[in-house]
């Protein structure tokens, strides 16, 4: 069965789902409780994606200027913006 991709959106109200249970296809076990996705998850995927070439770049915004076919600025206005969606994504957990 193909893995869909994690819904962290509450198609109703809009605002960010918790996970309630966990399955191990491999032995059958239930895990049930009530968690917070980890910071990184709650980006979108293309964000995700931005932060994992970031990192295997070796922090260099210039090899990911040049990767993606931006201007060094466009890279760094970008790796802000998702700097301050996950400052925000850790003040609201605070705040829960």
């Amino acid at each position: 069965m193909a893995l869909k991709n994690l819904p962290k959106i509450c198609p109703s109200c809009g605002k960010r789902l918790s996970v309630q249970a966990m399955h191990c296809n491999g032995c059958d076990t239930h895990i049930e409780g009530d968690y917070n996705l980890p910071v990184m998850m709650q980006l979108s995927a293309p964000d995700q994606q931005f932060v994992l070439d970031f990192v295997k770049s070796s922090g260099s915004l210039k090899e990911m200027a040049q990767k993606l076919g931006l201007s060094y600025p466009t890279v760094r206005n970008r790796l802000d913006d998702i700097i301050a969606q996950l400052n925000q994504f850790e003040g609201d957990e605070q705040d829960s």
